[in-house]
């Protein structure tokens, strides 16, 4: 077994998932002010760490992926963030690609920016504690679209920066995520995400990657937000597995999905029926952000001094979710 397969293995194993506190300050200002909440570094690291201290982060969560400010950022005490998490057992985690651009010649697509500069970058990242990473790639669902220009350099990106970072000795996730967003069919989403899927796997073997020390952090597969022809969560399950099964090599440890808009309960709901239904070797857990923190910022914002009241509810939210990675989640434990 590998250095990079055995920090793999303590984020995924026994039901953990993944604490994905990675949002930008652009992206964080929009959640706190949704809740009346002023963004400040104070208060968006207060936040944080109210989930970081929580009782759960033991129990149920492998890993945190932290965004530039954070990993840099100390605790009232004295401590580093990364070692706040490291207390519990979780590793540290970091978000290293710099945002998704508009890819020349499809200006309506994205490609994802980040490499320069990051073998320097990864470096710094780890010398402050970070075992993993994270890099997204977007694409969106059209008459068009995911083209095969968006396909190849997103996956190429992917694939440059999981050399990188396996260079540095962090394990890579690599996170294709085909958008929720438009009209589109589930089966639509179910063949757009296996040729998104296929082709990241296709360059990250070109540029020798060990498939043992990454995880995938893709979308389930869902009919679009503005789609008549919603799908039922077995359904969701079926699917998305048919698409792994036939997508992922058998070497991956394991997969986290991504919540990608769904509510909460939905995001928990559908990952414990894939986990009933998982005729596959690969672990299948979860890597949510807003599916984990919805909750306790809205609680948190009404008093953002009561810690314990906010970690309550995270530590619900992240024990549903970890019951449901073993395929032990039902409705009715929500009300307990």
């Amino acid at each position: 077994m590998s250095e990079l397969n055995k920090i793999a293995l303590k984020i995924l194993s026994n039901g953990k998932g993944i604490l994905a506190a990675d949002e930008s300050n652009g992206t964080m200002t929009k959640r706190l002010e949704s809740v009346n909440i002023q963004s400040t570094p104070e208060n968006r690291l207060l936040f944080r760490e109210t989930l970081f201290t929580a009782d759960s982060m033991k129990d149920c969560i492998g890993g945190v992926i932290l965004y530039d400010e954070t990993i840099n950022q100390k605790s009232g005490n004295g401590k580093t963030i990364p070692a706040i998490i490291s207390e519990t057992g979780a590793v540290p985690g970091i978000k290293v690609d710099t945002g998704a651009k508009d890819l020349a010649n499809s200006l309506d697509e994205k490609v994802t920016e980040g490499l320069d500069g990051l073998r320097e970058r990864l470096k710094k990242y780890y010398e402050l504690g970070a075992r993993f990473t994270k890099w997204r790639g977007v694409y969106n669902i059209g008459e068009k679209y995911p083209s095969k220009l968006a396909i190849s350099s997103n996956a190429h990106a992917l694939a440059r920066y999981s050399a990188l970072v396996q260079e540095s000795g962090m394990v890579p996730i690599v996170e294709p995520e085909v958008l929720m967003d438009g009209e589109h069919s589930a089966d639509d989403c179910l063949i757009k995400t296996s040729e998104v899927i296929q082709k990241c796997f296709e360059e990250l073997i070109n540029h020798k990657i060990d498939l043992t020390g990454i995880i995938l952090k893709p979308n389930m597969i869902l009919a679009g937000n503005k789609s008549k022809n919603k799908i039922s969560n077995e359904e969701v399950s079926s699917k998305t597995l048919e698409c792994l099964k036939k997508s992922v090599p058998n070497e991956v440890p394991g997969i986290a999905f991504l919540s990608g808009g769904q509510s909460e309960i939905e995001a928990t709901e559908n990952l414990n029926l894939i986990n009933k239904n998982n005729d596959t070797n690969f672990i299948m857990t979860y890597s949510y952000g807003r599916a984990l923190q919805q909750s306790a910022l809205k609680f948190w914002s009404k008093n953002i001094k009561d810690i314990k009241g906010t970690q309550t509810i995270f530590n619900h939210r992240a024990r549903m979710n970890t019951l449901a990675a073993q395929g032990k989640w039902s409705s009715e434990l929500e009300n307990k």
